[in-house]
C-alpha cells in the first residue's frame, strides 16, 4: 500500500513546526496548540496521528536516528572489514546527515535545552557503534567503555561543529575525521 501523501505532508509539517517551536521552547512548554498553529495543521488532524506532543517529538527523533544509522553505516557498504586506517572520506555520511538536520543538531547543542537530548543522540551513536564492533572485542579493553569513548568522540566533533554554527563542509569534516582515525 502506497503511503498516503497527506499525511506525510502534515506530519513533516508538524515535525517542522516543533523543531521552530524548540528553537524558543522547552519540549515540555510546547503546547498543542501552538504546534498545530505554526503547521497550520488543525488540532482534530493533529489527534489523528497523536496524542501529545512529545508523541512528535519521539516520531521525529527516530526519523533522524533512523537516518543516522544509515549515515553511519555507509562506509561499511563498501567493504567486508572496515580498516579506520584505509577509510576514504568520501564515504563517510554522518556530517552530511547532520547537516540535513542541522536545525535540529543546533537545538541539541544549545546551551539553552537539557542535556537529555545530548544523551538521547550519545545514547543512539553509542548502540551503533556497540553493534558494529561486537565482532572486534579484545578481552583486556571493556567493550561499552570503549563505545562509550568513542560515541562521544563523535558527538564531540559535531559539537565542535555546532558550535562554529556549522560553517565547515561536511567534506572537510569527513577528512578531519578520516585523519583523526589513522592517527596512530
Amino acid at each position: 500500500m502506497k503511503p498516503d501523501l497527506r499525511v506525510i505532508k502534515t506530519k513533516r509539517a508538524l515535525h517542522e513546526a516543533l523543531v521552530e517551536l524548540l528553537k524558543n521552547h522547552a519540549l515540555e512548554k510546547v503546547t498543542i496548540s501552538a504546534l498545530c498553529r505554526v503547521a497550520n495543521v488543525n488540532r482534530g488532524t493533529f489527534y489523528l496521528h497523536y496524542t501529545r506532543v512529545e508523541d512528535v517529538f519521539e516520531e521525529y527523533f527516530q526519523e533522524i536516528t533512523a537516518d543516522l544509522a544509515k549515515s553511519y553505516e555507509e562506509p561499511y557498504r563498501h567493504v567486508k572489514l572496515l580498516n579506520p586506517s584505509e577509510l576514504e572520506p568520501s564515504t563517510i555520511r554522518i556530517f552530511h546527515h547532520v547537516q540535513t538536520y542541522v536545525d535540529f543538531y543546533r537545538i541539541v547543542f544549545s546551551k539553552n535545552v537539557p542535556l537529555a537530548y545530548y544523551y538521547m543522540l550519545f545514547d543512539e551513536v553509542r548502540k551503533l557503534l556497540l553493534r558494529d564492533t561486537a565482532a572486534h572485542k579484545q578481552d583486556e579493553i571493556d567493550h561499552e567503555l570503549f563505545c562509550s569513548y568513542q560515541a562521544n568522540a563523535i558527538v564531540g566533533m559535531i559539537i565542535h561543529w555546532a558550535e562554529r554554527d556549522f560553517t565547515v563542509e561536511p567534506n572537510e569534516m569527513n577528512e578531519q575525521l578520516a585523519r583523526i582515525l589513522r592517527l596512530k
